[in-house]
């Protein structure tokens, strides 16, 4: 049985929050203005149930105070009251990280960058129920008028779908296209200087399997070691086993061409509006709506060790691996940082939302 607000949600106020006076509440601002617009277009926000989001009117009201508002801070201890989120299935919260990788390709196959990125493919499709029933899965293609599950990353990597104009770029090497799969989204810098950017379009619908998690059971990494970079470095050295680890993720990412837009910026998450590095927040969406804030009091590696990490973000995107009340996923930016933070983040904390006060009197009203 789901577990009710009463039970979910327990209010704080910002007092309790250790590191909020110092916060830059700017930025967070700032990043709520953009999901804010996307709010406001009848965007994706609220195109399904949220447990404990609201309804897009809940959130209109708070998106016109912002956009009026002269002082962060003070804009959302305002019109905000913070609730502590407590998961009776992991107390402890779990916060990942993720970012946009970089790497070398080429508008056309060479030697030496032989490796496709995908477009989305024509016979991909959504299914009704009555067709994710038959098939297992939420997405796939009709086979003689039948649903089917969508074919495996290696049948595509064996050529399902060759000879379909389909290939949007040629990397050099296969781990950089399944790790830039896995973050969904990408940079890539041509042989004349030019950066492509790519952005998530779609994935084929079959199940998600993490490799790590693979390589830890089979004691090839401990898994208290493991990171994407210890992964990548294992894939380094076992090429050929590699091929076929990276094979038992059946699922597969299918990416779309963005303009390049600001650098500073990442490519557009799940609702449709940039991530702001350091304030993008990936969440459950059926628990927690796009442009909720919420605080997060963990903290994040970086190669001198581990550091704080109190701050504001804003949820604007979401993953398949993440699933649960106190689970969240960072956003981190590009460049060798953003890689390393990411790559080693697994870190338990405190998740805070903040919810508008008229649905935080609405839902702790409601048994």
């Amino acid at each position: 049985m789901a577990a009710s607000a009463g039970e979910t949600l327990h209010p704080v106020t910002f007092d309790d929050l250790p590191g909020w006076t110092e916060d830059d509440h700017a930025a967070a601002l700032t990043s709520f203005r953009r999901s804010c617009a996307e709010i406001r277009d009848e965007g994706r926000a609220f195109q399904r149930d949220i447990r404990f989001g609201g309804r897009r009117d809940d959130w209109r009201a708070v998106c016109d105070a912002a956009r009026a508002a002269k002082e962060a801070r003070g804009f959302f201890e305002d019109a905000f009251q913070p609730f502590e989120v407590r998961d009776p299935q992991r107390p402890e919260g779990l916060f990942t990280g993720y970012f946009e990788p970089e790497a070398d390709g080429r508008r056309h196959r060479e030697r030496g960058f032989e490796t496709p990125l995908y477009a989305v493919p024509g016979d991909l499709v959504a299914f009704d129920d009555a067709q994710a029933s038959l098939a297992g899965v939420r997405y796939g293609r009709i086979v003689d008028g039948q649903s089917r599950p969508y074919f495996t990353r290696r049948e595509i990597e064996e050529g399902a779908l060759a000879g379909r104009g389909l290939e949007i770029l040629w990397l050099r090497d296969p781990a950089d296209a399944f790790f830039m799969q896995i973050q969904g989204s990408g940079r890539v810098r041509l042989a004349d200087g030019e950066i492509v950017r790519l952005a998530y379009g779609l994935k084929s619908g079959l199940p998600y399997t993490g490799i790590g998690h693979l390589l830890a059971a089979r004691g090839a990494i401990a898994r208290a070691d493991l990171s994407m970079q210890s992964i990548r470095a294992w894939m380094a050295q076992h090429p050929v086993e590699a091929r076929a680890l990276m094979w038992e993720n059946r699922s597969f990412v299918f990416f779309r061409e963005i303009a390049a837009g600001d650098p500073a910026l990442g490519p557009p998450g799940a609702q449709q509006v940039p991530l702001t590095p350091g304030r993008s927040l990936a969440v459950d969406r059926s628990l927690w709506a796009y442009g909720m804030p919420v605080w997060l009091d963990t903290t994040k590696p970086t190669p001198d060790g581990e550091q704080p990490l109190r701050r504001l973000l804003i949820a604007q995107d979401t993953g398949s691996a993440i699933l649960g009340l106190a689970r969240g996923d960072v956003f981190f930016g590009a460049g060798p940082a953003a890689a390393w933070s990411a790559g080693h983040m697994k870190s338990p904390g405190r998740m805070i939302v903040l919810l508008p006060r008229p649905l935080a009197r609405r839902l702790i009203a409601t048994p």
